[in-house]
């Protein structure tokens, strides 16, 4: 077994912050826990050098072949260490349960780095509960009623789909005779063709979860508008990565050497993720809700490559720039939306742009980067997705996705549009935030530094 704790520091990192932290703030004045949210930046500051330290080495499976050091992992510790410290400066700090706040973010993300580089299905299940858990509590923080309901509705569809996902492991294991995905790959063609399928839809349903996609999707919008802004843009977006990450690295290691038509499932739950997302969000007036469903849409896009894992060469990259890509830009946007917590509806920002134009600047960017505008990240994420989709096959599913992005316009302009209409009286204008702009510079420079990027995730 190669137990080598040194290719862990980004995960040691964030538990070794969270549990420093809880104890720090045990010890500290509730007046004075802004110095844990600092700690958990630092710790995730340090994942970050780790992580890149370990892209540059080589690729390694450590501790008996269950976690994968990769460029995928590589890319999603990147990722999803970037996208922690932005939700830890979205807010001031300084609240009653600032503790907590911090911890539970910082186990929430190992969650989903455990996610990302898992390559047995015991894993999967920890890292899934270790992702799930601490959100739990994340929604239900500010135990108003809202966030109450909308944790106990995030506790129950997970719960059910936890238990689903377990028994699909529990298929797996008794069709290959083992969890590692080695093992699976070798036994799984020869194994009971039902047997297999009920296994791998089971714990895909419990992956979907994690990741917000139809048909297990129900939970993201009342998370996202029940909680506060911090929590909702962590909850639609961290998760995510993990859970997009296991399911391409599941299907192009084990499931493409199965008979289980894996292309053709993935390519109808994107088709129902991208069309329901967007319309859906055409009859939100919350901008946070809002948000929520158009991230539902953005996962079908991400399943549009993961659909094609395994068949080409094209859908590593794709998944990894678009992960990145997405991440930043939604949360740039929910990091407007933390700026003016009291517009809490569209027509509320009607006159923003003259009083604060940076701060719709980067409203703009973000939203217009989401439909897949160039030059953002996301327009440049959505090329690669579809490029993915022609060679592998799926032409048909490429064309889905231009038409639903084509759609997603308007619903954004329908938040846009207000922004900029004349409004009278006044009121005080702090600035735009530094999270808010650096999401929007980062979304930027990942679309017109693309070129540089693309070929370090071949």
């Amino acid at each position: 077994m190669n137990e080598n704790p040194a290719a862990l520091v980004p995960e040691l990192a964030l538990l070794a912050g969270a549990v420093c932290g809880l104890l720090l703030g045990s010890w500290t004045p509730r007046r004075a826990q802004r110095r844990v949210r600092v700690l958990a930046a630092v710790a995730c500051a340090v994942g970050l050098v780790a992580s890149g330290i370990g892209l540059a080495g080589p690729d390694q499976v450590v501790f008996g072949g269950a976690f994968a050091v990769d460029t995928g992992t590589g890319v999603g510790r990147v990722v999803v260490l970037a996208s922690t410290l932005l939700v830890l400066g979205m807010t001031t700090g300084g609240g009653p349960r600032e503790t907590e706040f911090c911890a539970l973010v910082q186990l929430a993300a190992l969650g989903a780095l455990v996610l990302a580089g898992t390559t047995d299905l015991l894993l999967l299940v920890a890292g899934y509960l270790l992702a799930s858990i601490p959100l739990y509590a994340l929604a239900g923080l500010d135990r108003d009623g809202p966030g109450t309901e909308a944790a106990l509705k995030y506790y129950l569809m997970g719960a059910l789909l936890g238990v689903l996902l377990l028994v699909g492991v529990t298929a797996l294991f008794a069709a290959g005779g083992g969890t590692g995905y080695p093992e699976l790959a070798a036994a799984l063609p020869t194994a009971s063709p039902a047997l297999v399928g009920v296994g791998l839809i089971a714990v895909l349903a419990g992956v979907l979860f994690k990741v917000g996609a139809v048909p297990a999707h129900f939970w993201v919008p009342d998370v996202a508008q029940g909680s506060g802004v911090a929590v909702a843009a962590f909850a639609t977006t961290v998760p995510k990565i993990g859970g997009v990450l296991a399911l391409h690295r599941l299907g192009a290691e084990v499931i493409t050497a199965t008979a289980v038509d894996w292309a053709l499932l993935l390519a109808v739950l994107a088709t129902a993720s991208m069309t329901l997302g967007n319309l859906a969000a055409f009859f939100q007036d919350d901008p946070k809700r809002l948000l929520a469903y158009s991230t539902i849409s953005q996962v079908g896009y991400l399943l549009v490559a993961v659909a094609v894992a395994g068949r080409t060469e094209l859908a590593g990259p794709a998944v990894l720039f678009y992960l990145a890509a997405y991440a930043v830009t939604n949360l740039g946007a929910f990091a407007v939306v933390a700026r003016v917590p009291e517009r809490t509806s569209l027509a509320a920002y009607r006159g923003l742009a003259r009083r604060r134009p940076l701060l719709v600047g980067v409203l703009v960017v973000c939203l217009l980067g989401l439909v897949g505008t160039p030059p953002t990240g996301v327009f440049l994420g959505k090329l690669e997705v579809f490029t993915a989709a022609l060679d592998g096959g799926l032409a048909w599913l490429a064309v889905v996705a231009v038409l639903n992005t084509a759609v997603s316009l308007f619903y954004y302009l329908r938040w846009i549009l207000p922004a900029f209409l004349p409004t009278t009286g006044d009121e005080p204008a702090p600035g735009p935030g530094f999270v808010a702009c650096a999401a929007g510079a980062l979304s930027l420079a990942l679309g017109l530094g693309g070129g540089l990027v693309l070929p370090l995730l071949g």
